[in-house]
């Protein structure tokens, strides 16, 4: 009965309680590097003690450590149980954070120049590398690589310059010896200047740079990743085929460029679009595709040389408005003069580039060549239709027809009638319409004495007096006047005299 009472008492007068449902997620289990370290109830927690553990491990080294470290946190839902302590998880930390460590990672620079990059292990050997790489034109280190911090660069990088070595001593030197020194080029300057003779000049290099642009930047890096001296050396000053442009020089022939940079023929006409073969044409002023072996790193020096030399004089050319530019004549002939000359010449690695007397004396005068040359661009001719076939060339033939001409002063091609004609050249229309045996024709006047004739015609689309341009429609092919059957008959006139038209199309 007691029992009863208390259980109805607490029906009708003890507040009601929702059912415990337990939190989702409530711990997380730890995992670093793919292994379990502990379990936790809170998240941020792991993240302290991942930052605590791994400033343990580098604690009085001194140096950059590189290592593992991918935190990983599962969460699950728990009843009753008990999550690990911090000192726990932060052993467990330590011990898989140990086993990651990969190495120390190294003070080093990086050498660029250009695209290439190598890795050197001080300041030191970037010197030593560079040096080296002048050693081969200045083998008296009359000159010394400086590095410089390269002004306006979000990074410490440093830009590498070559100095006169007495300078750099000069300027680690004492304050009297510097104005010793800058009394003494004053002084110099303010000599009157005599004539100078050959004997006076101080001959040998004069001057060096880099032809390329060297940075070096501070890094850190693994040990696996420097390269040692030796072999950066050998990396840097090992020659490779690089292309470059050469300019085609009057006289020149595709043999001579060849030998001159030691380029095989086939070679140079391989790497070039615009030559066939070794026999291929070239013009002054034509830009070839020639390849060169030059270092990753190229040396631009200057040398004061002695030389007793024959000389040729510049091509002295006359302009001839009224003449092409194909067009010329020579009305003197050349012949070589014998000199004396101190000259400083420049050179990109081991390839002269130019050449500046400093000082002359003739012996006797060169004679130059006088070249009378045209000044007009020719008039160039296009194919006047696309396709075809062709089905009669110029000259001698059989007569195709009765009363078809035995010397054919054209090119025929066959093509379906209603093929587009075109202009072959621009001109002006001096004939439209129907030529006897020829049928319906145009006929253009070019520059030059040139004209073009288009016969057979089924269309014409142009008129008398009409300027057309190069490859503008005038008129449709057929198969009109004496014809065999559909075809264009195509002329080109020079001066009136008909020749071969396929010899002049582009």
């Amino acid at each position: 009965m007691t029992a009863f009472c208390i259980i109805a008492a607490a029906v009708l007068f003890v507040p009601s309680f929702p059912a415990f449902v337990p939190e989702e997620n409530n711990v997380y289990e730890v995992s670093l590097n793919g292994r379990n370290v502990g379990l936790t109830d809170s998240p941020e927690e792991a993240e302290d003690l991942l930052a605590q553990a791994r400033a343990f491990l580098v604690s009085g080294s001194g140096e950059m450590v590189f290592m593992d470290a991918e935190l990983e946190l599962t969460g699950r839902t728990m009843l009753f149980g008990r999550v690990d302590g911090q000192q726990t998880i932060q052993e467990n930390m330590c011990g898989v954070l140990k086993k990651s460590v990969r190495s120390t990672l190294q003070r080093a620079y990086t050498v660029k120049i250009n695209e290439y990059t190598v890795n050197l292990r001080s300041s030191d050997e970037v010197l030593s590398l560079l040096n080296a790489c002048l050693d081969k034109y200045d083998p008296q280190d009359i000159y010394t690589v400086e590095l410089n911090v390269a002004p306006g660069r979000e990074l410490n990088v440093l830009t590498a310059s070559i100095r006169r070595t007495e300078e750099l001593e000069q300027e680690d030197g004492k304050l009297g010896a510097g104005l010793e020194t800058f009394f003494e080029d004053v002084l110099a300057q303010t000599e009157p200047a005599g004539e100078q003779d050959f004997e006076d000049l101080d001959y040998g290099l004069v001057d060096l740079e880099f032809a390329d642009t060297v940075e070096v930047v501070e890094a850190y890096l693994m040990e696996e990743e420097l390269t040692p001296l030796e072999e950066a050396v050998g990396q840097v000053m090992n020659e490779q085929a690089k292309e470059e442009i050469y300019e085609v020089q009057p006289g020149d022939t595709l043999s001579e460029i060849a030998l001159e940079h030691s380029l095989p023929m086939e070679d140079l006409v391989a790497i070039n679009p615009s030559l066939e073969d070794e026999n291929s044409t070239i013009r002054a002023g034509e830009e070839l595709i020639i390849t060169v072996p030059e270092p990753e790193l190229s040396i631009i020096h200057r040398e004061l040389v002695y030389e007793e030399e024959n000389y040729n004089a510049p091509v002295e050319y006359v302009d001839v408005d009224e003449w092409y530019t194909n067009q010329e004549e020579t009305v003197q002939e050349p012949s070589e003069g014998h000199r004396k000359v101190a000259a400083v010449k420049t050179y990109r690695n081991d390839h002269e580039m130019e050449e500046e007397i400093v000082l002359e004396e003739v012996d006797y005068e060169a004679v130059p060549k006088i070249v009378r040359r045209g000044t007009r661009v020719p008039p160039t001719f296009i194919k006047p239709i696309s396709g075809g076939v062709l089905t009669s060339s110029y000259g001698r033939r059989s007569a195709p027809t009765a009363g078809a001409s035995t010397n054919h002063q054209g090119t025929d091609w066959a093509t379906p009638v209603g093929t587009a004609v075109v202009a072959s050249c621009g001109g002006t229309v001096t004939r439209a319409g129907w030529a006897s045996g020829y049928g319906y024709v145009v006929y253009i006047q070019h520059e030059g004495g040139r004209e073009t004739r288009y016969a057979h015609l089924s269309k014409v689309l142009v008129s008398v007096g009409e300027k057309v341009d190069q490859g503008e429609r005038i008129a449709l092919s057929g198969n009109t006047g004496r014809s065999t059957g559909p075809h264009l008959h195509f002329e080109i006139r020079i001066n009136g005299v008909a020749v071969n038209a396929v010899d002049y199309l582009s």
